[in-house]
């Protein structure tokens, strides 16, 4: 079970993370993405999927967005149709967006009585400096004490360790409100996220906690415009790895070898024997090759988690 692997820190753990269908279409359509998606999971050994709640983020960044906005079915509907059509658990993403605490009650309760939802990532707002009705931390908090007993995970951004603002604390916080699990934003700099995991191991020791399961995030990117939307979505991809997959022969090839390497570089610190971890591969394209190029990416990194 996804859960108990969660929890088990001698168990890697592997997730695929896909983004529901756009809205507005049919109920046919729907199905169809479901049945493409599942023949293509079908043969990997997966513990479970992650779909995504999308939002229009540009009011994070004054650069324009490469690819325009479109909105998503219900990704509690679409989790529980993946469930149904691959036999895996989903963990459901849900941004806490403009929620009040009624609201998000209310949000709670249809998730668990109408889509079935056990496992559920939140998620903060889109739009950094704008004041919600709800904070992020209370909506944990009134998640973790719902009588449905989600599973609750929460996202983590190895850019948004600094030192003026350190992600590992906040990762402490999320932890004590009730996050058992984190998924990280895409990586593409090795040297991030060991500087993140490096502290998160030392201020576990020193709140005298146990490190939660960090889930890794990779994706390929074989074009100049999937790279453009990674590194929008703040993604920190140094100078030299872009112009070195984009300069390659094959530049999907290379970005696989890049987050191999990545990885590897990653699992060979010393907190690797603290923190328990995990791979979760998606593909953030709607471009055949690079779709098919994230199941070759899941295998490459399957086996460096191996050991």
């Amino acid at each position: 079970m996804l859960k108990d692997r969660l929890q088990d820190p001698r168990q890697a753990v592997l997730l695929y993370g896909t983004t529901p269908p756009r809205a507005g279409s049919t109920e046919d359509q729907v199905a169809a993405a479901a049945d493409k998606l599942a023949a293509r999971l079908e043969p990997l050994p997966l513990d479970g999927v992650v779909v995504y709640d999308i939002q229009d983020e540009s009011g994070r960044t004054a650069t324009p967005r490469p690819f325009a906005f479109t909105g998503t079915v219900d990704p509690r509907g679409y989790s529980r149709r993946l469930a149904q059509r691959t036999g895996l658990p989903a963990i459901t993403y849900k941004c806490v967006g403009a929620h009040d605490e009624a609201g998000w009650r209310a949000w709670l309760d249809e998730a668990a009585r109408d889509y079935g939802v056990g496992f559920l990532s939140i998620v903060g707002r889109p739009t950094s400096g704008v004041k919600y009705p709800l904070t992020l931390s209370r909506a944990i908090r009134i998640a973790a004490a719902h009588p449905a007993g989600f599973e609750l995970g929460g996202v983590v951004i190895a850019e948004r360790h600094t030192g003026e603002r350190s992600e590992s604390a906040r990762m402490l916080a999320k932890s004590i409100e009730g996050c058992s699990y984190f998924i990280s934003q895409t990586v593409y700099s090795a040297e991030a996220t060991v500087r993140l995991l490096a502290d998160y191991a030392r201020d576990c020791r020193g709140a005298g906690v146990k490190p939660r399961r960090v889930i890794l995030s990779f994706s390929p990117a074989g074009r100049e415009k999937t790279m453009a939307f990674l590194k929008w979505l703040g993604v920190g991809v140094p100078p030299e790895t872009e112009r070195a997959i984009l300069g390659a022969a094959n530049p999907l090839a290379e970005s696989i070898a890049v987050c191999r390497r990545n990885l590897r570089r990653i699992l060979e610190q010393p907190y690797a024997g603290e923190i328990p971890l995990g791979v979760s591969v998606e593909s953030v394209s709607i471009n055949r090759d690079e779709i098919d190029a994230s199941v070759d990416l899941f295998h490459e990194l399957r086996e460096e988690l191996a050991p």
